[in-house]
């Protein structure tokens, strides 16, 4: 496995490679830094993302989990930038339960790229996130992509909502 860790606006990630597909994006840095091909264009794509530059990653992802977490996965890489989808509409989608798709997203092991932070609750809630930073993290990639204002976003931590 080879990693590969940056900086970026939000906070410090790390992402692995393996066997020619990206299998993690952890939060933190890595002591452990082995530049490859494709960690270099995982990293190209994320500073244009971060830079608001791009809104589709065109990576080779291999997220490994249950069938059901794959197929929760894949859905999410489905929800445009820009947009999100609630935990209910995610379960109606695919047929199943929405606090099965919550623990999917709690064990995303490629955040960001399989943009989990996408996945909200119901009457404009976040819901939860998984990341470093916890909601914080997931209402400054909404505000990144446009998904949630500055505004919005403010007033959620006004409300305590970020706690």
């Amino acid at each position: 496995m080879s990693q590969l860790s940056m900086h970026t606006p939000v906070i410090d990630i790390t992402i692995t490679e393996f066997d020619g597909a990206i299998v993690s994006l952890d939060w933190g840095w890595s002591p452990f830094q082995e530049r490859t091909p494709l960690l270099d264009e995982a990293k190209r794509q994320l500073d244009l993302y971060f830079d608001g530059d791009l809104t589709i990653f065109d990576l080779p992802l291999a997220a490994m989990g249950t069938k059901h977490q794959e197929k929760v996965w894949a859905a999410m890489q489905a929800i445009p930038y820009g947009e999100t989808r609630t935990y209910g509409e995610m379960a109606q989608e695919i047929g199943s339960a929405a606090q099965a798709v919550g623990t999917a997203c709690g064990r995303n092991p490629i955040p960001i790229l399989v943009p989990c932070h996408r996945i909200v609750a119901s009457a404009g809630k976040l819901g939860g996130y998984s990341g470093d930073g916890g909601l914080y993290t997931k209402r400054a990639l909404l505000v990144l992509e446009g998904a949630m204002s500055v505004e919005e976003g403010q007033a959620l931590e006004a409300s305590g909502a970020l706690d």
